[in-house]
């Protein structure tokens, strides 16, 4: 059964990619949709599916009826590589002899610069969570944490207590693949952390042994799911008249540190990228800054 193959390769990149929860939901979502079109497609059922199915047409097929659901195409470029990567994992295991989709083209990305948020916003996101209340003093830790160090909401909800050394002015944090990297913590949100740590964090009533930093209301760590909503949620506060989601303020750390003369390596470094050319695209955004100042000042432009 195809189920059993897809469970096999799930494992094998938990254990040799350490690959997220999140990451792992999505390979077995892609996976299952294409053998479930292709099953389809053959007017079987899907139980009956197995790997011989994978097929050059039928993922040409596949790929035609996601653009004319007007998909867009880094997602189908992204059920693509999941696929992609399963069949690589088939041939080094010796279960297909060849690769039957290795001449198929990603569809072309779109060039989508990523929204980030102006200085005079991000002070006006901050000033928002009240932190008379033990809730607002977390969520002000929250959003000053992600903006001053640039996190992935999951980098943000893994931390522990002991990943935080606020006397050196520092986090430990644990990016893709399990890798470490240190980010250091600005003033603002070394401050908040310090509030929430001691007057705030107490209140949500933990256990002794629960180690994450940041709680739910029944002292258990927050979730991916409920920081989106944090976000949201002071985001409409704010009054910010744009749907941003929490890794915009990734987007504007980024953004804002190349706009102040950081070097791109540096950037690189904090975020965690594996690659230069991930953390190109802020230039790309800086770019457009600069000419719109331009546009906008230059008495003959």
């Amino acid at each position: 059964m195809i189920s059993e193959e897809i469970d096999e390769f799930l494992a094998r990149l938990r254990l040799e990619k350490s690959a997220s929860s999140l990451t792992l939901r999505s390979y077995r979502t892609d996976l299952l949709q294409y053998f479930a079109f292709t099953a389809q497609m053959q007017g079987v059922e899907l139980e009956s599916i197995g790997i011989e199915a994978i097929d050059y047409r039928n993922l040409r097929e596949y790929l035609i009826a996601l653009q004319e659901r007007d998909m867009a195409r880094s997602t189908m470029a992204r059920k693509l590589a999941a696929l992609r990567s399963f069949v690589r994992y088939l041939c080094r295991e010796g279960r297909l002899d060849h690769n039957p989709i290795a001449y198929i083209a990603t569809p072309k990305r779109e060039k989508k610069l990523p929204h980030f948020l102006y200085p005079q916003e991000i002070d006006a996101l901050m000033q928002t969570p009240d932190v008379s209340m033990p809730a607002g003093l977390r969520d002000k830790a929250i959003l000053e944490t992600l903006y001053a160090c640039g996190l992935r909401v999951s980098e943000l909800t893994g931390m522990d207590i002991g990943d935080v050394e606020l006397e050196e002015a520092y986090v430990r944090v644990t990016g893709k693949g399990n890798k470490e990297r240190l980010v250091p913590l600005g003033g603002h949100a070394r401050r908040a952390l310090l509030a929430y740590i001691e007057q705030g964090r107490p209140e949500f009533k933990p256990d002794r042994d629960e180690k994450a930093i940041f709680l739910n209301r029944f002292g258990r760590r927050l979730s991916r799911r409920s920081v989106v909503n944090i976000v949201d949620k002071y985001m409409d506060a704010a009054a910010i008249f744009q749907h941003i989601s929490p890794h915009a303020l990734r987007h504007s750390f980024a953004t804002h540190m190349l706009e102040g003369g950081a070097d791109l390596r540096s950037v690189q470094e904090l975020l965690g990228h594996a690659r230069l050319s991930t953390t190109q695209i802020y230039t790309h955004l800086t770019r457009d800054n600069i000419k719109a100042v331009y546009e906008q000042t230059h008495p003959r432009r």
